[in-house]
């Protein structure tokens, strides 16, 4: 081809477009930049306009600059050019020249669908034909995600999840991890399937957090298509697939979005304001209007191409505060004086506004450490918009209080009952994530204290502590398998290690934990609603004892939930009942099934008239060594 082969009286993008992107609102650019197959060849458009010359380069002509020529788009900053014969699996970037400030690179494709494996860098040329067969779940899916409902996330790293053994230990493809990873959240009887980044990253080890590709699922285990295969094989097996999305920083890879048209495009210019001192990597620049329609469009690509049925989306703290991780001096305060980035607020009121708004059927979840108020609650009442908000803090104070020598924990008791003072100011999520298993933290096994019987046993205790509280799930793989090294992610999870009875009767556990959460109205449906929880005693400090009651809304039972954070048994332990009559026994993290001692209640337990904790009627109790119990009446209210 030569350069007379580039037709610009074919253009995608129309005055509608401008607008929009030239206004920030412009949600699907994805359809209308980057490179997009036609029938005879490829239209590529991108946005450069500190360019004075824009062409296509790539394996069609010998990487050759020049060679096809893209055209301005009027002063619009947007170049375009249809290269007849340029088919699907085409490598290309765009080679960009700037004679104003004397520079010139080559780029990989902001919107591409598809990128080249490490080491390589070129976007490659991709048109999307796949036959979903998940109808029936996208019917449904918006119950399976309500603050009504059991939300129980089980979060994956795909490439260490599981290895092929035969082949030096190579992760799974999209395509091979798809059942075995459907079956496995299925039997543990999880609801959704949170995956760490999986968009474009050229350094493997930042686990995708350090995105380049915003649009392109990342080659390193297949096709886009086969990804969306992954996708539609999770959805058939019941389970919401909810994606770990980075808007907040992004890598200056010399390929990728930093200096792109050789001007701060993507990214602010004043290192006070453009550069993540955390991370080494680029500020989003949120006041850009052309940058909010990129990362709106980045959003809504994967919740309709892709079909995600929410957006986790991280370092929301690093976004709202001009002094995250700064030091007086470097940063910039906004127009009023304060530490809000305002520009970065707008944009996230106006994510969760997009968003909802075109998919009322997903959810958002932000990961926010901090306690900037209405998080979870809508924009038009002042809040964030999202969905629900990560509980950063009952994390640390649960894992610090867990953490401790139970004889020492009597003195720490507030770090667990200070959380219901504002359990129900946002939607919450209560995390056991990735970042607390990596970085010399530790396993969670790791974490608890005593001998390896009490080990394990605290193990269980968390996690039943965990689902006792309101609030949804979150566990990051590696949380049934209870190994004792971090995770590692060049490494397969240590799946051997449940042929010992005791790994086993941790993953027994939390299978059951699920199941109760999942059956039990009142584990779930006010999750988010104060009138979900009553203490029954949260004062018994001296013998680390807590026990608290779970609520459904109306016409369910509740639940009665004790637990026990010392290895001491302690029988006839009096707490107040709700209801006289028998209560059953509906779990046990000291069951001998899971590797426990066996101390329990056979079964269950009657309410007699003793009045206690304000109630008319109480139960006399066994509770096991650092165990949990939990109880419902027989038959109903």
């Amino acid at each position: 081809m030569n350069a007379g082969a580039v037709r610009h009286d074919v253009t995608v993008f129309g005055e509608q477009d401008f607008h929009l992107f030239n206004e920030g609102t412009h949600c699907r650019l994805h359809e209308r930049l980057g490179a997009l197959l036609q029938k005879t060849g490829t239209n590529f458009a991108v946005w450069a306009p500190g360019a004075s010359a824009v062409s296509v380069i790539g394996d069609f002509n010998a990487w050759t600059p020049d060679t096809h020529p893209l055209q301005a788009r009027g002063g619009s900053g947007i170049w375009e050019g249809f290269v007849p014969g340029v088919g699907s699996g085409a490598l290309y970037k765009f080679h960009i020249v700037s004679e104003r400030i004397g520079w010139s690179g080559s780029k990989a494709d902001p919107f591409g669908a598809m990128h080249e494996q490490h080491p390589g860098t070129a976007s490659i040329v991709r048109g999307s034909a796949y036959a979903w067969g998940d109808a029936d779940w996208m019917k449904t899916r918006k119950a399976r995600s309500a603050q009504d409902a059991p939300v129980s996330i089980y979060e994956v790293h795909l490439g260490s999840w599981q290895r092929n053994p035969g082949e030096a230990h190579r992760p799974l493809s999209y395509r091979e991890i798809a059942e075995p990873l459907a079956d496995y959240c299925r039997k543990m009887a999880f609801t959704h399937v949170e995956l760490l980044p999986v968009m474009e990253h050229p350094f493997y080890g930042s686990w995708g957090y350090q995105t380049t590709g915003y649009f392109a699922p990342t080659s390193r285990y297949g096709t886009p298509e086969e990804f969306m295969y992954l996708v539609d094989v999770l959805h058939q097996a019941g389970l919401a697939v909810i994606l770990d999305w980075v808007p907040s920083h992004f890598p200056n890879d010399a390929h990728g979005l930093a200096l792109f048209d050789g001007t701060h495009l993507f990214e602010h210019a004043d290192l006070r304001q453009g550069f993540h001192p955390d991370w080494k990597s680029c500020i989003f620049n949120y006041g850009r209007h052309e940058v909010r329609s990129f990362l709106l469009s980045s959003a809504v690509c994967w919740l309709d191409r892709f079909h995600a049925d929410g957006l986790r989306v991280d370092a929301v703290a690093s976004m709202l505060y001009l002094d995250y991780s700064r030091k007086e001096g470097e940063w910039i305060p906004n127009q009023h004086g304060g530490r809000e980035n305002l520009e970065a607020i707008h944009f996230l009121r106006q994510l969760n506004d997009t968003v909802y708004s075109l998919f009322p059927d997903v959810q958002t979840y932000a990961e926010e450490s901090t306690s900037w108020p209405m998080v979870s609650r809508p924009t038009a009442t002042g809040g964030l918009g999202f969905g629900y908000k990560w509980d950063m803090g009952w994390m640390h104070d649960t894992l610090q209080y867990m953490s401790r020598d139970p004889v020492y924990r009597k003195y720490s008791h507030n770090k667990l009952t200070f959380r219901m003072l504002y359990a129900s100011t946002e939607n919450f999520v209560l995390p056991l994530s990735h970042d607390e298993v990596v970085h010399g933290k530790g396993s969670l096994l790791g974490k608890m204290p005593g001998d390896d019987w009490q080990k394990f046993a605290n193990l269980r205790l968390l996690y039943a502590w965990m689902f006792g509280q309101p609030g949804k799930k979150l566990l990051f793989m590696g949380a049934g398998v209870a190994q004792r090294p971090e995770w590692n992610h060049e490494t397969s999870l240590e799946w051997h290690l449940l042929l010992n009875p005791e790994n086993e009767g941790v993953r027994r556990c939390l299978e059951d934990l699920n199941r109760l959460y999942r059956n039990e109205r009142a584990m779930h449906e006010l999750d988010t609603d104060p009138r979900g929880f009553d203490w029954i005693d949260c004062s018994d400090a001296d013998q680390s004892i807590l026990s608290f009651r779970r609520r459904p809304k109306e016409g369910g039972r509740d639940v009665l939930a004790v637990f026990n954070f010392t290895p001491v048994p302690r029988h006839n332990y009096r707490i107040g009942a709700p209801v006289p009559g028998p209560w059953r026994e509906l779990f046990n993290s000291d069951a001998g099934e899971y590797g426990g001692s066996g101390v329990g209640n056979l079964g269950g337990a009657h309410a007699n008239p003793v009045r206690m904790h304000g109630m008319d009627w109480s139960l006399s109790l066994s509770l096991p060594p650092l165990g949990a119990v939990f109880f419902a009446p027989e038959g109903g209210r």
